[in-house]
């Protein structure tokens, strides 16, 4: 997935290898986020005079990784780095190929033609670009690269050159231009017509705004202005995700769909075209609840290492001061005032994408069995494109650990707009699904750098278990499994502890796997979920093509794949399914098959038919598979490293942006934009 990362000073003077070392730390920031070339949008010109170097734009875009761009900005003979600025933008960007193979011309920053007169980094993906392009051709505008990102470029020079007036605004372009945008992005732009202003906006792919400032701010909320009113700003802003922005600051703001951000002369302004239902008119400076150490490495190799074993906190941390294991009660503060219209509500759809959809199939099962609700789990792309009937008494769940997934997002809307009640299940404050839900639970599970969700899965999973035991704390029947499942979700951490104990035998069996071509995934019940989360993990991280199997289908078609050759993974546990497993794994031993079985601790049975087996504690059978999955994540993160991959540099993060308000704009202001 892309980043994107800019910074701005205002009378503030940096050198201009200053201002390189700002965006290149930047990028190396994001280097979690998967991408296969960088690029970094600067002044250009060797002149002492700030007005003439702005009036010409250097561009430096590389394949590769960012040590390379920074090599490749080292090499510069023609750049002079110790010129020093009062004012510039400067503007970075990671980009993971979605149009045209990776190489310096397809990678960001694009421009708009060979004088460089504007520039733009995006984040996401334009649909109707074709159309865009064939227009801009038409009016002789000439393309270089294979992106969608490049029609936006040409297409703000074509506003700029058919300007009515000379004295039109940056920030008016922009919104010219998304207002024939369609699709998801995420933008900053650059240009020498308007030199020292950064003009960002967003929709679909969220964007946050870092603040920091020398000077107290006179407010903790922007007002939302229309059209081309503009508030007068003083202070230092960020445009970063979570990782880049908490080194600078812990003061943030969250740009909404279709805002507009624009910093000129040291004021910031954001507005928006017109005014729709439900508009807000200000957007409020939040503080993040994080520290520097909790999203780096520590002694880990990976993100992913990391947050596989940081569980055991993160799952008491979702259940802290929630669960009362004295007297078995659960309580959801932000379900607290709607928790009587969820009781009477027809059914429970929960509706995402992912491995948060795997987190929905996986408690399907028990929300069923406590709620006696119907209970649809839902793929968000899919419950679009089917316009699946929602009603005024359903109740929609919206599972995604960063609250900012495009699919989940747009699926909210739709059953927002079809009156059900909407609950978000998130990682992140501030997100768009928390924000636009009717009530919700953050999992608080902490920052999960990774791309693989590891945390934010167990996490979801104990949340969704939450609420089962919730809705039901009146029957008296549902009594004695409410105690028991509540007295499980006790001792779940120490088992989680237990199953990480096993990572050294889990890399002995990713050693004798990691040549392997493909892999089976099977299972049943509740552990249906684990196949295909496990599935996903190994696909995502090791680029091995694996598949999660319902063991119940087995003689439907997958049996045909099995072979010697096969490595096949079977979780069979002690529960209502385990006769029905010990049948599907006996049909994988007669065909020759080389089963791996996660299993029971003390299930020697079926050890015995079985090449291998992994055991792991028992647990009440409902929350067992979040000790089954956790052997699977630890074999994806073993294979991934085997097979030579960079398991911090995969393929997420979704973040947004605003704006702070001072009255007068004063000096020593610097702004550092980051998506």
């Amino acid at each position: 997935m892309c980043g994107i990362f800019a910074y701005l000073n205002y009378h503030v003077p940096k050198t201009r290898r200053d201002i390189l070392e700002i965006l290149i730390k930047g990028l190396r920031r994001l280097e979690y986020r998967g991408y296969d070339s960088a690029g970094v949008g600067i002044d250009g010109g060797n002149n002492k005079e700030w007005e003439s170097n702005a009036k010409s734009i250097q561009l430096i875009k590389q394949r590769g990784k960012v040590k390379v761009l920074d090599e490749e900005v080292n090499k510069q003979q023609d750049l002079d780095l110790d010129i020093e600025f009062d004012v510039h933008l400067g503007i970075a960007h990671t980009r993971w190929a979605t149009h045209g193979e990776p190489s310096p011309v397809n990678s960001h920053p694009h421009r708009s033609d060979k004088n460089n007169e504007f520039i733009v980094i995006h984040n996401g993906i334009i649909t109707n670009y074709k159309d865009l392009k064939k227009f801009l051709e038409s009016k002789g505008y000439e393309f270089e690269s294979e992106t969608d990102t490049e029609s936006i470029a040409k297409l703000v020079k074509y506003m700029y050159d058919n300007r009515e007036n000379d004295d039109i605004s940056f920030a008016t372009l922009v919104e010219r231009v998304t207002q024939q945008l369609e699709g998801a992005f995420a933008l900053v732009f650059k240009s020498v017509h308007y030199p020292g202003e950064a003009v960002g906006t967003r929709r679909g792919s969220p964007l946050l705004m870092g603040v920091r400032s020398d000077h107290k701010l006179s407010a903790d909320h922007i007002p939302v202005l229309y059209r081309c009113c503009i508030i007068c700003l003083c202070l230092c802003f960020y445009y970063v995700a979570y990782s880049a922005v908490i080194e600078h600051t812990n003061r943030v703001i969250f740009l909404e769909d279709d805002d507009v951000a624009a910093v000129s002369e040291g004021r910031l302004s954001i507005h928006r075209i017109k005014r729709t239902v439900g508009d807000y008119p200000a957007r409020a400076i939040q503080t993040l609840q994080m520290e520097l150490q909790q999203i780096m490495k520590g002694n880990y190799s990976s993100f992913m290492q990391k947050e596989i074993f940081e569980q055991p906190e993160s799952v008491v941390n979702t259940m802290r001061g929630r669960v009362n294991f004295d007297n078995n009660t659960v309580t959801l503060g932000g379900l607290k005032d709607h928790i009587k219209e969820i009781q009477r509500c027809r059914r429970l759809i929960l509706i995402a994408c992912g491995t948060s959809f795997h987190a929905g199939v996986a408690t399907r099962q028990v929300l069923e069995e406590l709620t006696e609700l119907p209970v649809m789990v839902e793929l968000a792309s899919d419950f679009l494109d089917r316009n699946t009937p929602v009603f005024r008494d359903d109740v929609c769940f919206f599972i995604s650990q960063s609250g900012e997934t495009a699919d989940t997002l747009m699926a909210l809307r739709y059953c927002k707009e079809r009156g059900a009640l909407t609950v978000g299940i998130t990682n992140t404050v501030g997100s768009s699904i928390s924000r636009e839900t009717d009530c919700g639970v953050h999992i608080n599970a902490g920052p999960e750098v990774g791309v693989a969700s590891t945390k934010a899965y167990t996490s979801q999973f104990v949340a969704l278990v939450m609420f089962a035991l919730l809705m039901c704390d009146d029957r008296i029947s549902m009594q004695p499994r409410r105690r028991e499942v509540i007295q499980g979700l006790r001792v779940l951490p120490d088992l989680i502890k237990d199953v990480l104990n096993l990572d050294d035998e889990i890399k002995v069996l990713a050693e004798e796997l990691y040549q392997q071509k493909s892999v089976l995934i099977m299972g049943r019940g509740y552990h249906y979920a684990t196949c295909l989360e496990g599935a996903l993990k190994i696909k995502e991280i090791t680029y091995m093509h694996s598949e999660g199997i319902l063991a119940g289908e087995l003689k439907h078609g997958p049996l045909a794949l099995v072979d010697k050759l096969m490595p096949v993974i079977m979780i069979i546990m002690r529960d209502h399914t385990y006769i029905k497993c010990q049948n599907a794994l006996q049909q994988v031993v007669a065909r020759q098959g080389r089963p791996i079985v996660i299993c029971d601790k003390d299930d020697y049975e079926t050890a015995k038919n079985s090449s291998r087996t992994i055991r792991v504690p028992h647990c009440v059978d409902c929350l067992q598979g979040i000790l089954s999955v956790i052997p699977l994540q630890l074999l994806s993160f073993h294979l991934a490293v085997l097979r030579g991959y960079d398991v911090s540099r995969i393929n997420k993060l979704h973040f947004s942006i605003s704006s702070l308000r001072n009255n007068h704009a004063q000096k020593n202001d610097q702004y550092l934009l980051y998506f």
